[in-house]
Order: C-alpha cells, then sequence, then structure tokens
C-alpha cells in the first residue's frame, strides 16, 4: 500500500471508561483513558489505593516490576500489573499522549484480547496534536538471548514485528506471523487475539493463588485434546496473534514508537523487556528522529520457532 506521513503527537478527543475483571486478581476493576497535553506520554494514575493518595506511574520501561504472569509497572507504594494489552492498543492506533486512571492493580483482562481498548479509543476518538512524534529508530542489530529463547532488534523502514511459536502440543503447533504495525494491521492482525494457557497449567496457578479471574469468557483454554472454549478460535493461528500482541505491548514501554524489526523467537514478556533495555543501553544502536515515512502493510508466514504459554510464568 502507499506510504503516508504522520509525523504530529496525538491524544484522545475525551475519556472512555470501561471495567472489567483483573486475570489474575480476580478484582473487579475501572479504568478511564484520559486526553494528556503532548509529551507526557502514557501514564497511569492509580487510585484507590490505601493510603489515600493516588501514584502515578510512568508507562516506561525503567518503571517495570515484575514480567513473569503478566507485564507489571510500579512505583513506591503501587503499581499496575497486566497492562500489556491496554499498551498494545495505544500504540497500535497510534496514541502518543494518554493518562489512565485506574481503581484497581490490575488492567481487566475483559474478552481476552484488545478488542475493548480498541473500542474504548474509537469511543473517544483521536487528535493530532501541533508536536511533532518521535521515532526510536534502530540503527544496527541488538541481539539478547535467555537460553533457547532469543530476540533482536534489526534496522528496518518501518516498524515491522516478527514472532514464532513452536509448541509440543498439537493444538497450538508451529505458527508464525510478520506485519508492520499500524492501525489497520493492528486492527485486523492480533487486536482481536485472545490470551491462552493449558488447562493443567491453570489449574495449578488456581492453586497457588492466581489467574483467580481466568475463564473461558476471557481466554483461551486448551484441554488434554482440545480447545474447551464452546466457539473455538477467532483465528487458525490465534495463539501467535496473541504473543504479537503482548510484544506489541512490551515494546510500546520503549516511550516511542520504535522503528525498526523485532525478532522474537521463543519470547515472553521478559525477553521483550530484556530486548528493549538493551537496545536502549547502547546509545550507538539508536536515535531520536522525527517524521519518518511508514508503510501500511500486512503479515507474512515465517519459519516457526518455540514460545511459552501465556498463563504460564515466561521461562523465556
Amino acid at each position: 500500500m502507499a506510504r503516508r506521513r504522520n509525523g504530529a503527537q496525538t491524544t484522545l478527543k475525551s475519556r472512555a471508561t470501561l471495567s472489567g475483571v483483573g486475570v489474575h486478581s480476580g478484582q473487579e476493576v475501572s479504568v478511564t483513558l484520559h486526553p494528556a497535553e503532548a509529551d507526557c506520554g502514557i501514564y497511569f494514575n492509580r487510585t484507590n489505593l490505601d493510603d489515600g493518595r493516588d501514584r502515578e506511574i510512568p508507562a516506561d520501561y525503567r518503571y517495570v516490576s515484575a514480567t513473569d504472569l503478566c507485564t507489571t509497572i510500579g512505583v513506591t507504594g503501587a503499581s499496575v500489573a497486566t497492562i500489556e494489552h491496554l499498551m498494545a492498543t495505544l500504540r497500535g492506533l497510534d496514541v502518543d499522549n494518554c493518562m489512565v486512571e485506574i481503581d484497581g492493580p490490575e488492567v481487566p483482562v475483559m474478552d481476552g484480547s484488545a478488542d475493548a481498548f480498541i473500542d474504548a479509543v474509537d469511543q473517544a476518538g483521536i487528535e493530532a496534536l501541533s508536536a511533532s512524534r518521535r521515532y526510536i529508530r534502530v540503527n544496527k542489530p541488538v541481539r539478547v538471548e535467555i537460553g533457547r529463547s532469543v530476540a533482536e532488534f534489526l534496522p528496518y523502514d518501518g516498524r515491522r514485528v516478527e514472532i514464532e511459536i513452536d509448541f509440543a502440543n498439537p493444538l497450538v503447533g508451529r505458527q508464525a506471523l510478520a506485519f508492520d504495525v499500524c492501525g489497520e494491521a493492528f486492527r485486523t492482525e492480533i487486536g482481536r487475539a485472545r490470551t491462552f494457557g493449558f488447562y493443567a497449567d491453570v489449574k495449578s496457578l488456581w492453586a497457588r493463588g492466581f489467574a483467580l479471574g481466568a475463564s473461558l469468557e476471557n481466554a483461551i483454554v486448551i484441554g488434554e485434546d482440545r480447545v474447551m472454549n464452546p466457539e473455538g478460535l477467532r483465528y487458525e493461528d490465534e495463539f501467535v496473534r496473541h504473543k504479537a500482541l503482548d510484544a506489541v505491548g512490551d515494546l510500546a514501554l520503549a516511550g516511542a514508537p520504535i522503528l525498526g524489526c523485532y525478532r522474537s523467537h521463543r519470547g515472553g514478556h521478559k525477553l521483550n523487556h530484556m530486548a528493549i533495555e538493551t537496545l536502549l543501553a547502547d546509545r550507538e544502536a539508536w536515535s531520536y528522529v522525527e517524521m519518518p515515512a511508514r508503510r501500511e502493510t500486512g503479515h507474512a508466514d515465517l519459519p516457526a520457532g518455540v514460545a511459552v504459554a501465556a498463563f504460564g510464568p515466561d521461562v523465556s
């Protein structure tokens, strides 16, 4: 498709509120997305804390406090977990500045995908601001490894994500997805892909006090010989699509859209976070740029790799 330039920062035109249950905490939570001024970035305003004080938490990789079951950010006295689907939506739809007011410890899981967050942004609307958008351009390859898991950033004229998974379970199997990040591709390729887990793992997490809000209403649950959700899958390769959704959300914590290609083999939240830290720690590996051309493209299949279950701890 044709190239187009999109160099202005954006925010929301109005507020949008949604509520639901946290997949791990099981608590009912309300989230309101607010417009924000240029150069504010994305940040969370955590309310309803025990001491009665609200706390701001920047949506920034430097504030990540946990990556085991989800991505969590925090400051002293407050944290917000499971931010990846909301962050993916804001980055995928090119919302640069937003205050996320939240009255609980975890972003609600909704139906396990980003669908409800896309609807919330559409309800609020997006408007351009007078300030220019800055991008992080990858200047040279950066690679990280944890055991057999590998992630790398490569120079690329666009915002590309390439994800590979390969599960021994034949219901998941070998899957791969590659796409250039833009609003159209986010909506059609990965936005509706749901989180997933194996029933045996979910039962173990329940016994340990985790995944208390997980159900067939907000996750794909894989049994011994079948997908247990009565409606089945939304996409034949929904599992890798959701891993791509998680990656877009985790990469959004870099603080600006990344001009480059991100490849993940056997990836998860921990590996995504480690890749961002490694890239931004090397000042020769990246630079800020403004107003690049952006390509609107779809996805393509790739050779397969390996990943971990979305409900299980990230061992990558």
